[in-house]
């Protein structure tokens, strides 16, 4: 494809200022958004083992009930019926005071169950943070600022994504046809850098497109619904974006689950509940929203769709994240949100995002290391013999940050894996910034040729520690989960170790 030259530069410095000023930001997103591909799994992993009894039948359930009530009256504002019991959810029966706002068990609850002679007992017990934290880190770019704070500023970080995406995309055009599959790893090293960053991009592209644009969403999506109360009917808004008026006020006595669950069944074929989650809100109305799954459809949220149903009846009142019954609308834009979550297609497809997610991580990484030598080249051709103040500060900032991150979420899952006691949210964040911090200080420390080779290994070292931990796991609890965790665990230490030596070999 033939572009004037002057124009194709105007797009090549544009794709590599926008991409300097977002790619640690992205770079931070992609490598824990990758783990959090498997948040449900990694939060099961190291949830700390129940004591309480087996849970009873779905038919036992209301004399459970009756009787957590009776001792925990508060628990009627909101309490949760989990129908597929788990290392995370141990109890049929469980509430808090405050519910999980990613719609799954709640991070700090109770759990109920029944002894052999019908007595109720209760256990108090914390679900790990730290697959909680990651996905935080993911949603956050990185930043320890609270979400009010930090998600406009992953909306702007988002929209310049896009930006350097289509100027990428312009720059590279008139080099398509030869330099597409021209991946010339011997020889000079920042032809190699350059070789990677337009493969791995070319390919990735559909995906980083559907990763920008969906940021963009996530991050307004507050401004968005208040532009749809003003511009549409009430009756024409989604659900829950109307004002609150579904549910029954005090007019009888809610079905049991299994009934609620059978009814569910025949309104709804093929869709798996997960949990039947109540509430009272603050005007008196219980509402019940029914958590699960139907793999033939993409679901609105990473992991589930939901079905709102009148607990008083057993109807579905409204469709709107129901996996196969939502409107078009709805229907639609949860086909483009599953791409983002890569809640579609099962396994193959999660495990297809995490090879993605990491790709992409390296993207922004071999990015700003050609912006790097492109200007150390510069300098060196006027003379300098040294590296100018910014090309310093961008050099340390890349190598801490990109280690920092690497080796900070080895370290959190690490310790939430070694150590049994629950580890509150602040201290796993404290962690983690503490460690990534540390590199970031180290790479302003150490001389230049040094900091990369000593940052990577300490990366390679940590995964390479997390491996060892996962596979001790294994020995004792006998889950595919430790096997899959230590596998990628092995396979980014081997990657990150490999780095140093290419590193000599290219330099």
């Amino acid at each position: 494809m033939k572009l004037r030259a002057d124009i194709v530069e105007i797009y090549r410095e544009v794709h590599s200022w926008v991409g300097i000023l977002t790619a640690l930001f992205l770079f931070v997103a992609f490598y824990a958004g990758a783990i959090s591909m498997f948040e449900p799994a990694v939060q099961n992993w190291l949830s700390v083992e129940s004591h309480l009894p087996a849970p009873v039948s779905l038919e036992r359930t209301p004399e459970l009930m009756d009787k957590a009530f009776a001792a925990f009256p508060e628990a009627r504002k909101h309490y949760m019926i989990v129908l597929n019991v788990s290392r995370t959810q141990p109890a049929r029966m469980v509430w808090s005071k405050k519910a999980d706002p990613h719609g799954n068990v709640p991070k700090l609850f109770v759990g109920a169950a029944l002894d052999q002679n019908g007595a109720l007992v209760t256990e108090k017990r914390p679900s790990s943070e730290a697959a909680y934290f990651i996905d935080v880190l993911h949603q956050r770019v990185g930043l320890p600022f609270s979400e009010d704070v930090a998600m406009p500023i992953m909306g702007v970080v988002a929209l310049a994504y896009a930006v350097a995406l289509v100027s990428g995309v312009i720059a590279f055009l008139p080099a398509l046809k030869k330099s597409l599959f021209a991946v010339r790893l011997d020889g000079a090293k920042r032809r190699a850098w350059l070789d990677l960053h337009n493969v791995f991009g070319f390919f990735s592209l559909p995906f980083h497109i559907v990763m920008a644009v969906t940021s963009v969403v996530f991050a307004f999506h507050e401004q968005i619904y208040d532009v749809q109360k003003m511009l549409f009917h009430k009756a024409d808004l989604p659900a829950h974006v109307r004002s609150r008026d579904e549910g029954v006020k005090n007019a009888g006595t809610p079905l049991e689950p299994a009934v609620l669950v059978a009814a569910l069944a025949r309104q709804a074929p093929g869709f798996v509940p997960n949990t039947l989650q109540y509430a009272v809100r603050g005007d008196g109305v219980l509402t019940l929203r029914v958590a699960g799954y139907d793999r033939r459809f993409p679901m609105r949220g990473p992991n589930v769709g939901f079905a709102m149903m009148d607990p008083l009846t057993g109807h579905i009142i409204s469709t709107d994240y129901l996996p196969g019954h939502q409107p078009t609308g709805f229907a639609v834009l949860t086909s483009f949100f599953s791409l983002h979550f890569g809640s579609y297609g099962g396994a193959p497809v999660r495990w297809g995002y995490l090879v993605l997610g990491f790709s992409g991580a390296f993207l922004f990484y071999t990015g700003n290391q050609l912006w790097i030598m492109a200007r150390r080249r510069r300098e060196r051709a006027s003379g300098l013999e040294f590296d100018t103040r910014g090309t310093r500060i961008l050099s340390s900032l890349t190598i801490g940050c990109c280690t920092g991150c690497m080796t900070g979420i080895a370290a959190v899952l690490t310790v939430a894996a070694f150590w049994p006691v629950f580890l509150p949210y602040m201290s796993i964040a404290t962690l983690y910034y503490v460690i990534f911090a540390l590199c970031v200080l180290l790479a302003c420390l150490l001389p230049s040729r040094r900091k990369a080779v000593a940052l990577f290994t300490i990366a390679g070292i940590s995964n390479a520690l997390l491996a060892t931990v996962a596979l001790t796991r294994e020995w004792h609890l006998h889950d595919g989960t430790s096997v899959a965790v230590a596998t990628v665990a092995l396979l980014l230490a081997a990657g990150l170790l490999l780095v140093p030596l290419k590193m000599r070999r290219l330099a």
